[in-house]
């Protein structure tokens, strides 16, 4: 297996994250954004959305989406769970990530994206140009305001997401709360469960 990344995105965080904590070592590249190298022709022929992580594997398939890498991995290194313990859980932790992903991580990648030089025509990632719609930025805090008021009432009393042990889902919401700071936002104070949560 090979991975490829650039560990300070949030995506790759996520998947970095999962890799940490149930101590799996695989042979990794960066790819560094910053600089556009996920739009090289090497890379393209890898992922051709040139999206980030992608996990090539050993018979040639290439998963290019954090949670069906951290899945396909659970499933070979089933130490330390983090996809629950059980069908129930498994379900509620997908479900959650799912959740995030759209209510978290895409109202911060909806003002981010649509504002500034260096996403120009790359409102949304993929090999398709979209251009910039600046009103969705005002859409993405409002839609961000709701997000921190639903997690702080689910966590209220609550340890963790699902179960009562660290999960993906609390991987996933700990990096929507640090991609915030990108858009200069952060946990309001009255979510308190929220922020002792965090903590």
């Amino acid at each position: 297996m090979h991975l490829y990344t650039f560990s300070k995105a949030p995506n790759p965080k996520r998947l970095g994250y999962f890799l940490k904590i149930k101590k799996i070592d695989i042979t990794t590249s960066e790819v560094d954004i910053n600089k556009g190298e996920h739009f090289n022709d090497a890379f393209k022929t890898i992922n051709p959305d040139s999206t980030l992580p992608a996990l090539a594997l050993d018979d040639g398939t290439v998963l290019t989406d954090t949670i069906a890498i951290c899945v396909y991995l659970e499933s070979q290194h089933p130490d330390t769970p983090l996809f629950g313990t059980n069908a129930n859980e498994y379900a509620q932790v997908i479900g959650w990530s799912h959740k995030l992903y759209v209510d978290g991580f895409m109202s911060i990648a909806e003002i981010l994206r649509n504002q500034g030089d260096f996403f120009k025509d790359r409102a949304i990632p993929g090999r398709i140009n979209v251009q910039q719609i600046p009103d969705l930025i005002e859409r993405g805090k409002i839609r961000l305001n709701a997000f921190w008021l639903n997690m702080n009432e689910h966590l209220s009393g609550k340890e963790y997401i699902v179960g009562t042990q660290l999960t993906q889902a609390d991987i996933d919401c700990y990096v929507v709360c640090d991609f915030a700071r990108w858009v200069k936002a952060q946990i309001p104070g009255s979510c308190t469960a929220l922020l002792q949560w965090q903590k």
